[in-house]
């Protein structure tokens, strides 16, 4: 993005002051529905305000942009991403996407107007991480949540999601009566830059893509493996029901299965990454008699993740009878899969062009509240930035100079934009 006004200054500033505001032992933590991530959104609508920007807090206290000729739109895009963090992890997933629409705004302001109104948006929850739900505010905001998502704890210490929305001010009754807090039909299209959480852009020397698609997935926050307990000398194998080799067989069936899959072709990522035996009970010399397990598991093709449901049960009951043990499905949390539109990945690989760079589309293995508006029937769009050491950490290493190419990329297709 040409840098004129300080776009870049404005950028590594807004960057820097949201990362020392949320500051942890590792890397940042801003957690969904806390005072952290109120604090974040806070700074944003002061800094907003003081750019000339108009504000807008919505029912689920998510923050929207615009400038002030387009606050009374009617119709408009609708760019942006999510504010809270994974705990201990990098500074520029999500926060990258609120700041492109921030940019896009000011550019706009400054000289460059755009053919169609723009707002952009900054939204709480989108990490999985604190409650095990994912995408809370799209999904609130096209009401599209469950009431089983509401019920679900937070990992610290045990409240509802419900609970920590409630307790911020947000009327969770018309989110459990699936009543969308944003009218769908008014956004034109909705468009997101983000990081890519892989290695693939650093590898091919590229600072920018477009993405094609998004992974759905779906996830079991907490699985449990009973067994019984014994002790680790007395008990021989035969007479065993032991849940952690019983899990052992369990994910080394699924492994096996995933390899085929990818064999035939077919797109399939599979992630156990929580397990445990009671921190009270288990020792060194004791058989354990329970574990509890996580499973994500992602694909582009909603059958291959009907074959891995089906597959995941029958392999449960398999293993449960060689290993004598029983296994507990908590409630599945789950996303469809989310095709960008290809009209809109078009104009952004034209947009890609026009900056000068050859144009490259990807798909995405991460999850994006672009998924969620693609999947109520909004066109959607993506832009990745490239992004060193992975996303979920604390070294996420994004440019900015490569983000205010991303940023380019965006507003040229803003500017192409013909309705």
């Amino acid at each position: 993005m040409t840098d004129k006004g300080g776009l870049r200054d404005e950028a590594q500033h807004l960057f820097d002051v949201i990362a020392g505001m949320s500051r942890d032992t590792a890397g940042v933590s801003r957690p969904a529905f806390s005072e952290t991530e109120t604090r974040v959104l806070d700074f944003l609508r002061e800094w907003a305000q003081g750019h000339g920007l108009h504000v807008e807090k919505d029912a689920g206290h998510n923050l929207t942009f615009c400038l002030p000729r387009d606050a009374q739109a009617e119709r408009f895009v609708l760019i942006g991403s999510h504010v809270d963090s994974v705990p201990q992890g990098g500074n520029f997933d999500g926060l990258a996407g609120v700041v492109a629409g921030l940019l896009c705004l000011l550019r706009a302001r400054d000289a460059e107007p755009l053919p169609r109104p723009l707002k952009a948006i900054a939204m709480r929850g989108e990490e999985s991480a604190w409650f095990g739900p994912c995408y809370i505010a799209s999904k609130c905001l096209t009401g599209t949540m469950r009431d089983a998502e509401l019920d679900s704890l937070h990992k610290s210490d045990g409240q509802t999601l419900e609970a920590h929305m409630q307790a911020i001010g947000i009327d969770t009754a018309p989110i459990r009566a699936a009543l969308p807090m944003m009218q769908t039909e008014r956004i034109i299209e909705y468009l997101e830059v983000h990081i890519e959480q892989g290695p693939l852009l650093v590898n091919k020397k590229l600072p920018a893509a477009v993405v094609s698609g998004i992974r759905g997935n779906f996830r079991h926050r907490a699985i449990g493996c009973i067994g019984e307990a014994g002790h680790s000398g007395a008990v021989p194998r035969a007479y065993r029901r032991d849940p952690v080799l019983a899990l052992a067989d369990l994910l080394t069936r699924l492994d096996d299965s995933w390899s085929t899959i990818l064999q035939k072709g077919d797109d399939l990522v599979l992630t156990c990454g929580m397990l445990r035996t009671d921190p009270a009970h288990h020792a060194m010399s004791r058989i354990a008699d329970r574990i509890v397990f996580s499973l994500d598991v992602r694909s582009q093709s909603d059958a291959v993740l009907d074959r891995m449901r089906a597959l995941l049960r029958e392999e449960m009951d398999q293993v449960a009878k060689d290993r004598k043990v029983r296994f507990e499905l908590d409630a599945e949390m789950a996303v469809a899969p989310a095709l960008m539109d290809d009209r809109i990945v078009a104009g952004l690989s034209d947009a890609m062009g026009q900056a000068g760079l050859e144009p490259f589309v990807m798909a995405s293995g991460g999850g994006h509240d672009a998924a969620v508006f693609a999947n109520v029937g909004v066109p959607s769009g993506m832009v990745f930035v490239r992004n060193r050491n992975g996303s979920h950490n604390p070294d996420e290493a994004m440019d900015t100079g490569d983000f205010l190419i991303a940023c380019d990329i965006v507003f040229r297709h803003l500017q192409n934009a013909v309705d």
